[in-house]
């Protein structure tokens, strides 16, 4: 992990091994981040976003050994968040087709679920980043 900007609104920014453990250390450190940010009202639909879209990332991400992911939270200038998790695979998630019986494969289906918009974008470097906002409003 490294240390990110976590003052104020300021985006934070931190960086994890894909080894499973991660997902919880991300976990906290959003949730960190929207208790200063005066923003806990997100907090179960962030975390549980985040949470997949790490996962995905640290299971899925086909990547040369020692690749990082990047994970960046920030208060989206409107209002409301965004979160970003960063790998450096080039392949893009795509959303399975829902099989109530599969123990594994929901993750985007979530996500769509509960953020307002969210989507795939290049970033500098190889890879990609997946995002996803959510507004203040009440969550489900």
């Amino acid at each position: 992990m490294e240390d990110g900007q976590s003052s104020g609104s300021r985006p934070v920014v931190l960086r994890w091994s894909r080894h499973p453990s991660c997902v919880g250390l991300a976990r906290l450190e959003l949730r960190k981040a929207l208790a200063l940010w005066g923003m806990s009202a997100l907090e179960d639909s962030a975390l549980l976003i985040l949470s997949e879209l790490v996962t995905n990332a640290a299971r899925h991400a086909r990547v040369s050994q020692g690749r990082e992911i990047e994970t960046r939270y920030a208060v989206r200038p409107g209002g409301g968040l965004r979160i970003e998790v960063h790998d450096a695979s080039a392949e893009r998630p795509r959303q399975r087709a829902h099989d109530p019986e599969a123990v594994d494969g929901r993750g985007l289906v979530i996500v769509d679920a509960l953020a307002d918009a969210w989507g795939v974008g290049e970033r500098n470097g190889p890879g990609k980043v997946i995002w996803a906002e959510l507004s203040e409003r009440a969550r489900p």
